[in-house]
C-alpha cells in the first residue's frame, strides 16, 4: 500500500540518502534506524508528504500521494519527534483539536478511553503546560488509541520519555495495529520488541541505505 521509489534528500549540498526503495504492506512494521544526521526524520516528514524528496516519490494504493493529499491523511496518523501539544489546552482539547484537523469525527467517550489507555484520564481537563514531558508525550500518543480508521501510522521516535509501563502499553497498541492488517512506520533507538509476523527493516547510513 504505501511504496518509496527512487527516494532521495538533500539537506544544503549535502546527499542524506539516495534510491532508496521499499514497501510496506499490509499486517507489516517497517523499522528505520540509523545515527544521528542520516535522515530519518526527514524520510518519515517525505511519507507524510510534509517534506518533498529531492528525487524519486511515495505512493498511496499505486499513486503519487501527492495528487491525494486529503485522502491519503485521513489513512494516516504520525506522531513526530515534537509532541504539536498547546500549553493552552486541557489535555482532552489537545486531542480532540488533533482529530479534528486530521478530519475524524471521534466520540467523546473513545477520547476518555484513550487517555485512560495512556495513565492520563485523571489529568483530562488539566491545561497542557502544567504537564511534565513524559506526559506531553502520552498526550500526542493518545492519538493511536483514539483511532481505529487510520491503515497506516508514522512514529518518530514514539518511546521516547515513557516509563517501562509506558514502553508495554504502546508496544502492544502497535502490535494490535499491525495485527489488525495495517501497517507501522517508525524510528526508535530504544530495543523495544514488538511482536508481529512481519518487520523490515532499514539502516540509513550516510548517503546508503540498507533494506532488510
Amino acid at each position: 500500500m504505501l511504496d518509496a521509489v527512487n527516494l532521495s534528500c538533500e539537506r544544503g549540498e549535502r546527499v542524506l540518502f539516495a534510491g532508496l526503495e521499499f514497501a510496506v504492506g499490509p499486517g507489516s512494521l517497517l523499522r528505520v534506524a540509523g545515527p544521528n544526521g542520516t535522515g530519518k526524520t526527514s524520510l518519515l516528514r517525505m511519507l507524510c508528504g510534509l517534506l518533498e524528496p529531492a528525487a524519486g516519490e511515495v505512493r498511496w494504493h499505486g499513486q503519487n500521494i501527492r495528487g491525494q493529499r486529503e485522502e491519503y491523511w485521513q489513512n494516516l496518523v504520525y506522531v513526530g519527534h515534537l509532541n504539536g501539544v498547546k500549553d493552552d489546552l486541557t489535555v482532552i482539547e489537545n486531542l480532540k483539536v488533533a482529530q479534528a484537523v486530521a478530519g475524524r469525527n471521534v466520540e467523546h467517550a473513545v477520547m476518555r478511553g484513550a487517555l485512560d489507555a495512556v495513565g492520563l484520564a485523571p489529568y483530562e481537563h488539566t491545561l497542557a503546560r502544567r504537564l511534565s514531558q513524559g506526559q506531553r508525550r502520552r498526550v500526542a500518543l493518545a492519538r493511536l488509541f483514539a483511532t481505529t480508521t487510520a491503515s497506516l501510522w508514522i512514529l518518530d521516535e514514539p518511546f521516547i520519555a515513557l516509563d517501562q509501563r509506558g514502553v508495554a502499553s504502546l508496544s502492544a497498541r502497535i502490535a494490535s495495529h499491525i495485527a489488525s492488517g495495517n501497517m507501522v512506520v517508525l524510528v526508535t533507538h530504544q530495543d523495544v520488541a514488538i511482536d508481529v509476523p512481519r518487520q523490515q527493516d532499514i539502516e540509513l547510513a550516510g548517503s546508503a541505505a540498507l533494506v532488510s
